[in-house]
């Protein structure tokens, strides 16, 4: 049974843990502004850039150019942008889970603690019970610990694919700014 001392010591880990995970949020959020920020601030000063390169244009096959020779950066800077937004949500995430799997395995080694004491003190006839109930607790075990491998290796692929993803799309972006500086 529990005691009040240990219920307000688990009341009081359940608030820190709240706290720490809404840091962690609170932390990618400030980072995501950041690079929002940084972004602008880069945008804004390009934007300068490209439209005085425009007024300066003398003719169709000048604007050409000038459109050819900003298609591959556009492109490799969007990239570039999607895979810092995309490591910001991935250590936020990992952070999280971390925080996350560290209290389920408290939680868990409590519960196991006391399911053990509760087992050991069983009435006399109950080893059935007994072993269905270890049992039980095995099996939760195991089918965590699949759960677990399961996100892993689906978060693995996704980030794989992301990453083709973003090549491929700088590659295209490259050849047709490579075609569009040949007609021009």
């Amino acid at each position: 049974m529990l005691t009040a001392e240990q219920l307000l010591a688990a009341q009081k880990a359940n608030v820190e843990t709240l706290f720490g995970l809404t840091n962690k949020a609170f932390e990618g959020v400030e980072k995501l502004v950041e690079l929002n920020l940084q972004v602008a601030k880069t945008s804004l000063g390009e934007v300068a850039e490209t439209a005085t390169a425009a007024l300066t244009v003398k003719d169709a096959q000048e604007l050409l150019a000038l459109q050819a020779a900003l298609l591959q950066p556009a492109a490799e800077k969007a990239a570039a942008y999607s895979r810092h937004v995309y490591e910001i949500a991935a250590s936020t995430n990992a952070e999280v889970t971390k925080i996350a799997e560290s209290q389920l395995a408290e939680v868990q080694k409590r519960f196991v603690a006391t399911a053990d004491t509760a087992l050991k003190n069983a009435p006399a006839g109950t080893e059935s019970a007994v072993s269905l109930v270890k049992s039980a607790m095995a099996a939760a075990n195991n089918a965590y610990e699949s759960v677990q491998k399961a996100a892993k290796q689906a978060t693995d692929v996704a980030e794989a694919n992301f990453q083709a993803m973003t090549t491929t799309a700088v590659k295209a972006s490259q050849a047709a700014s490579t075609k569009a500086k040949r007609a021009a």
